[in-house]
């Protein structure tokens, strides 16, 4: 069975970076894409960056250009996002998603992300 685990999600002050983490297991990711989503409460859920398994980055939002960076270890099956000078507005779920050709996609189960001001 695939599973996505994220984590390395927790509090941190304005202006700090964190770094994510989302590892892959029960599959074969090389023809996939992984995504990085959150979830802000009383709000939908927004793609924040998207990378190829093969490393092709092709999606960050606008509001995270320049300070979030998504990369992938395919020899560890892990997919991270870092991010730099955090604020308030980033305060969120962050969810990982592997999809394939819209045949297959699967879910982590979250990670809290909060940034205080």
């Amino acid at each position: 069975q695939v599973q996505l685990v994220e984590s390395g999600g927790g509090l941190v002050q304005a202006g700090g970076s964190l770094r994510l983490s989302c590892v892959v297991s029960g599959g074969t990711f090389t023809s996939y894409r992984m995504g990085w989503f959150r979830q802000a409460p009383g709000k939908g859920r927004e793609l924040v960056a998207r990378i190829k398994w093969t490393g092709e980055i092709t999606y960050y939002a606008d509001s995270v250009k320049g300070r979030f960076t998504i990369s992938r270890d395919a020899a560890k099956n892990t997919v991270y996002l870092q991010m730099n000078s955090l604020n308030p507005g980033d305060t969120a779920a962050y969810y990982c998603k592997a999809d394939r050709s819209g045949l297959e996609n699967y879910w982590g189960q979250g990670t809290q992300v909060t940034v205080s001001s």
